[in-house]
């Protein structure tokens, strides 16, 4: 099977979508309460493409460079979160959670450790969240804090094997009144796309079998 083989049907997209949605919900909570102020997230759509496919899809909605915050993560399900944004929208994230009063100074200074404290919530609780509603375990690096105009931000980890998929999802990021546009990547190789599209069946007949 090849990376442009695998489709998700509609109802593994709905599901998975779903999953993501309510981990970034949990995300949220969770840095409304370290910043103090009222964070809205959500993913409205959701991708499966190659990674030539993701490089693609951020040169066609971007320009100049991206910066993105990366994680491993490893169980029944393995491969490496992204959470990616413009990097001329990074200061306005880091003066959003640390604070507006933040001289332009003062925010270069501390801006790589607040994207990865940031990245590290929102990536942590989204691929807990699945995890925990797939029953499954999860481990997760910590966070790195990379700079790309998009070839870079999908290199695959050195072990991974059987081509490359990419879960796309488009993610819209509200705090303190800032829009910052942005997104969720999840780099897997085709065993572990198999691995999730099979706990994902076996959540969707629970799911069902609750509702009759």
């Amino acid at each position: 099977m090849t990376a442009q083989a695998v489709t998700l049907e509609d109802m593994e997209r709905d599901a998975l979508t779903e999953l993501v949605n309510i981990g970034v919900s949990r995300a949220a909570v969770s840095l409304r309460k370290m910043v103090g102020q009222q964070v809205l997230l959500s993913v409205p759509s959701l991708e499966v493409v190659t990674r030539s496919g993701a490089i693609t899809l951020i040169r066609e909605r971007e320009y100049g460079q991206m910066v993105a915050v990366r994680q491993d993560f490893d169980g029944a399900f393995s491969g490496r979160a992204l959470l990616i944004f413009p990097e001329s929208n990074s200061l306005a994230m880091v003066r959003a959670v640390a604070g507006a009063s933040l001289t332009l100074e003062e925010a270069h200074a501390i801006e790589d450790e607040a994207l990865a404290e940031t990245g590290n919530i929102v990536l942590n609780s989204c691929l807990a969240t699945m995890a925990n509603m797939l029953k499954q375990p999860l481990s997760m690096s910590l966070p790195e804090v990379i700079r790309s105009n998009g070839s870079l931000l999908f290199e695959p980890r050195m072990h991974d094997t059987g081509g490359g998929i990419v879960l796309f999802l488009y993610i819209n990021f509200a705090i303190n009144n800032h829009d910052i546009r942005g997104y969720i990547s999840m780099l897997m190789d085709l065993p572990s796309i198999q691995a999730l599209r099979q706990l994902i069946a076996e959540f969707i007949r629970q799911v069902m079998g609750e509702e009759i």
